[in-house]
Parts: structure tokens; sequence; C-alpha cells
């Protein structure tokens, strides 16, 4: 082999390797950008295909008019056995008010700031009323003491109400009330009337009629 081939085949082999060379810190340089971009947030998985399932243009316009699926409006839209009222006092403070229970024992609607509260006008003659006691059982059922107080009101004499309390097995607060309750709790006309009041003391929301208690569940956990 003459020495010209020799450095030929010695040049080609080693722009062969240096080829080689340069992929290889290529592919380690693209490698470790990797590898660093991915360990800079183990949440950068879930971003980035939370932002990759929003391609459809009109999806995207549309959620951003979508309401939350936990809201007060979305709940009061849905509703099929009450209706909404007293919507100008929603987000407004509740007044107070002291009033005794079938037990003797008194209640002031301000003692129960810090949980969420139920106040419910009715009687114990009113059908609706009474179709409503399951419901207003289930919901005492669903939260604890600490975190959700039910008082419900009738103008009713004291012996009545606790004699149907009793029969009734009512594992709520019975108050009864001479009807001069403040507004907008003594304007209800129509019975029941639920009031719904926030841990801060203030309105939630306002219902006319039957109450389901997956509807009040649902605005008890509205924050």
């Amino acid at each position: 082999m003459t020495i010209t081939n020799r450095k030929s085949i010695y040049w080609i082999t080693g722009s062969f390797l240096a080829v080689v060379l340069v992929l290889g810190v290529l592919h380690g340089c693209r490698k470790q950008k990797s590898d660093q971009a991915g360990s800079a947030s183990p949440n950068n998985v879930s971003t980035v295909a939370a932002k990759g399932t929003a391609t459809d243009p009109i999806e995207t316009a549309t959620s951003l008019f979508r309401e939350p699926k936990a809201s007060i409006q979305n709940i009061a839209k849905a509703a099929q056995t009450w209706d909404p009222s007293f919507k100008e006092w929603w987000g407004k403070p509740a007044p107070d008010f002291t009033l005794t229970d079938v037990e003797g024992k008194t209640h002031k609607l301000s003692d129960y700031r810090g949980k969420d509260v139920v106040v419910e006008i009715w009687t114990t003659w009113c059908p609706t009323c009474k179709l409503e006691i399951p419901h207003l059982k289930e919901l005492r059922g669903a939260f604890d003491q600490e975190n959700l107080a039910i008082l419900t009101i009738s103008n009713e004499a004291p012996a009545l109400l606790k004699t149907f309390a009793t029969e009734q097995g009512l594992n709520y607060t019975v108050l009864s009330s001479s009807g001069d309750l403040p507004a907008p709790f003594g304007k209800a006309q129509y019975i029941p009337t639920s009031f719904f009041v926030d841990r801060e003391g203030n309105f939630k929301l306002a219902g006319v009629g039957l109450v389901p208690a997956g509807d009040a569940k649902a605005i008890v956990q509205v924050r």
C-alpha cells in the first residue's frame, strides 16, 4: 500500500470519528436539556397535557364563559321543587334574632357565627313542610354540629311543636316565634321558606318550597 493511500485512509477514519464525536456530544446535550426541563417541576407533564387538551378554539372560547359547576347561581337555576327568593338579600348580613326552642333553650343567630346555618320558616300543618322533613334529617346527618346548624321556626305553640318534634323524631332545632322576626325572615309569605347563611353571617341564598337534601348539601358546601 502506498503512503498516499495510507494517508487517505487515516484522513477518512479521522473524519468519521470526528463526526461520531460531534453527534454524540449533540445527543448528550439534548438529553441533558430534556432531563433538566423534566426535573424542574413534577407537574410539567400534567401542565403540558392540560394545555394540550384545549386545542379546539370553540371549546376554549366556551370555557371562558362557562360558570363554575358548584355555584349558587347554578344551583338556583337547576332548582325543580323550589324557587329562589329574596335575591336582594343574597350576600348581605343576616339580621340577628333570639328565639327559644321546644326544650326552653335560647338560641341567638349570631351565636352560630363560624358555621353554616339553615333557617327554615315552617308549620306543622303545611303538607310541603312535612314532605321536607326527611330531607332536613338527611341534611342534619350529613354535617356535624360544628359545621352546620339547622334552625326551624314556626309561629305555633311550643307545646304543640315539642309533641310534633318527638313524634317525628326531628334531629334538628325547632324554635317557636310569636311572629316578630326581622326582615327578611319575618317577610316570608309562603312556607316552607329556607334561608342559607354562611359562616360570616351573610345570606347565601333563600328559597321557597321543598329544597331537596342534595340541593341543600350543595348550597352548604359552596364557599
